[in-house]
């Protein structure tokens, strides 16, 4: 058997609040021997009535924007009718919110005034954003997001209204800005309330969302990595705009009292909802059980409609879904080497979808203890920890939901969650045995997975890279074990002892795969593996420039982005596809990121 490779799946170990300890569920890749069972994921097609909301940077707020014109046009919904062409909206004159949907439902704090504070039996408050005061400029658009989503003709973005609406100065017609009370354990630490500091729900309009005060840095950041993880294929929140004032705003980024200026951005955000673990626990945590019981009925008959609202293990149906669909997100992160940062429940959305990017990071040498937060001292949310971190999450959703469930109800929740490694493992399995090419199943495709990763962790090999150039590179090529210049990554590798050996086994295991040929398994592997990802130091360098006000590299990594599996021209020109630059070696990001 070949060495084992410290993967970043291993070693589940997550502490309870009440002082045990989970099962060591954890054990190295490579000496998997039980065997795994398929997950049963629950596939929800979003058509017309699609939900999606927006929300501006920070911590997301909630929302179904239904656009107006579905609303008109239910009787056809319900009979699963949806128009070829929707009518795209030109104007925002006729383009409606309302926040109905939610406060019908869900109660709002009584209290209108705009000022940090505790507030309870409420799950949002008022909030209008507060504007910029210098003059705003728009950096960048989301064509699909604004066509296909919000149903606003492309022309809408260049009005003054569209900038006034994406800046947080223009209220629309129907809107309440929202802002939504949630808690959250951060870095294992119960945080009590927190609630959107950043961010408004400005309207249903069953398709948007708004918020406050980022940077230009972070903003830049949150709208080009969500953009490139939806290309992935990632589930995730999107970004709608990107808009940018000259408005001081002052941050301590690595917080080490070193306060500088930097410039006030805004982010549109859409997203199914932006509901969150959190949202749960605080209302459990203060026993306001009724009001959970509320906000779980109304998440379910929004977002979950294969579960019957009369059914009475409803909530353990929902966890059930939960537990799997987060399974298969941390797994799809790890099949890009994406570290999201800071993993707290806050942050963990209930959809399973990517939400609250920050400190996030693309892992370019493979390496498990990956961390690209430096405000993590401790480490808990390096790359290989992701999975661990999910199944302590999950935990905390459990302990939210215990207080509405039956004795037998607890008892099948436990077995669920304790389900979770299995889910896990059988997904990032799958995944990296599709980035390798293999088809069908083989005894020894757990120990090819993991010894490849033992020979880029010993030699810092690029993740992403590699997986690509063993996508381009032929079977002939490998087999010589003389890689040329242009598969730096694999050359890099070929330099350990053990390559041969390694390019032995999976030549071999190749030969396995029935009806396939070389050309076709290069051509499947390039769909899967990017040539592609937001590395921090392609977002540093896009960040840099956007400070002189030259944008060039955000639309750029946007157009290059949105195609992340096709080589581009420009593309490898900027060194995209090349080995980091020596200057950027040393980057850095944190919260304030």
């Amino acid at each position: 058997m070949p060495p084992c490779a410290r993967l970043p799946v291993t070693n589940f170990s997550s502490a309870y609040s009440d002082g045990k300890m989970t099962p060591r569920i954890g054990f190295p890749f490579c000496c998997l021997s039980r065997r795994l069972q398929i997950p049963r994921l629950l596939l929800v097609c979003v058509t017309c009535h699609a939900t999606a909301i927006g929300a501006l940077l920070q911590p997301g707020l909630e929302g179904n924007a239904r656009l107006l014109q579905l609303l008109n046009n239910r009787s056809n919904q319900e009979q699963g009718y949806c128009e070829a062409e929707a009518r795209l909206a030109s104007s925002l004159d006729f383009w409606t919110l309302s926040s109905e949907n939610l406060i019908a439902v869900l109660p709002v704090d009584p209290v209108k005034e705009n000022y940090i504070r505790k507030v309870k039996n409420c799950v949002f408050s008022i909030a209008f954003p507060t504007p910029f005061k210098s003059r705003v400029h728009l950096v960048a658009v989301s064509k699909e997001v604004l066509e296909d989503i919000l149903d606003l003709d492309l022309s809408v973005s260049e009005t003054d209204d569209f900038i006034q609406l994406v800046s947080g100065k223009k209220i629309v017609f129907g809107s309440i800005p929202l802002a939504h009370r949630y808690g959250g354990h951060q870095f294992g630490i119960w945080a009590d309330q927190l609630g959107d500091g950043r961010a408004h729900l400005i309207g249903i309009y069953m398709n948007r969302n708004g918020d406050g005060r980022a940077v230009l840095r972070s903003s830049v950041r949150e709208f080009l990595c969500s953009e490139a993880m939806y290309y992935l294929g990632i589930p995730t929140s999107r970004a709608a705009s990107l808009v940018v004032s000259d408005d001081e705003v002052w941050r301590d980024q690595f917080y080490n009292g070193n306060i500088v200026k930097e410039r006030g951005a805004v982010v549109l955000r859409v997203a199914k909802s932006w509901f969150r673990i959190g949202s749960l626990e605080i209302l459990s945590h203060y026993g306001e059980l009724d009001l959970l019981r509320t906000l779980l009925d109304f998440i379910i008959q929004e977002h979950f409609p294969s579960l019957d609202i009369k059914d009475p293990n409803r909530y353990v149906e929902f966890f059930s879904i939960v537990v799997s669909e987060t399974a298969q997100l941390i797994a799809l992160w790890m099949s890009v080497g994406f570290a999201h940062g800071v993993c707290n429940t806050d942050n963990f959305s209930l959809l399973s979808i990517t939400i609250d990017y920050g400190p996030f990071g693309f892992m370019e040498a493979y390496n498990p203890d990956f961390v690209p937060n430096t405000s993590d001292d401790e480490r808990r949310y390096k790359i290989g920890n992701q999975a661990n971190i999910g199944m302590f999450n999950l935990n905390k959703l459990l302990q939210a939901l215990n207080p509405l469930l039956d004795p037998r109800q607890k008892q099948l929740a436990a077995q669920i969650l304790e389900g979770y490694p299995v889910l896990y493992y059988t997904r990032f399995r799958e995944l990296f045995k599709a980035k390798l090419g293999l088809l069908g199943e083989r005894k020894g495709d757990d120990d090819l997975i993991a010894f490849l990763l033992h020979l880029m962790e010993n030699t810092e090999a690029d993740f992403t890279m590699t997986f690509r150039q063993l996508s381009e590179i032929t079977q002939s090529q490998l087999q010589e074990l003389n890689i040329p210049q242009q598969f730096w990554a694999l050359k890099m590798i070929s330099k350990h002892e053990l390559f041969p050996a390694w390019v032995s086994q999976y030549l071999l295991r190749l030969k396995s795969n029935m009806n396939d040929s070389d050309s076709e398994r290069r051509k499947r592997m390039m769909t899967i593996n990017p040539r592609y990802v937001l590395k921090n130091w392609m977002a540093e360098s896009a960040v840099q420039k956007a400070e002189r006000n030259d944008f060039s590299e955000v639309y750029l990594l946007q157009q290059v982005l949105q195609h992340p599996f096709q080589k581009h021209s420009a593309a490898e020109k900027a060194g995209y596809s090349s080995p980091t630059p020596a200057w950027a070696r040393d980057l850095r990001v944190s919260c304030s990121s």
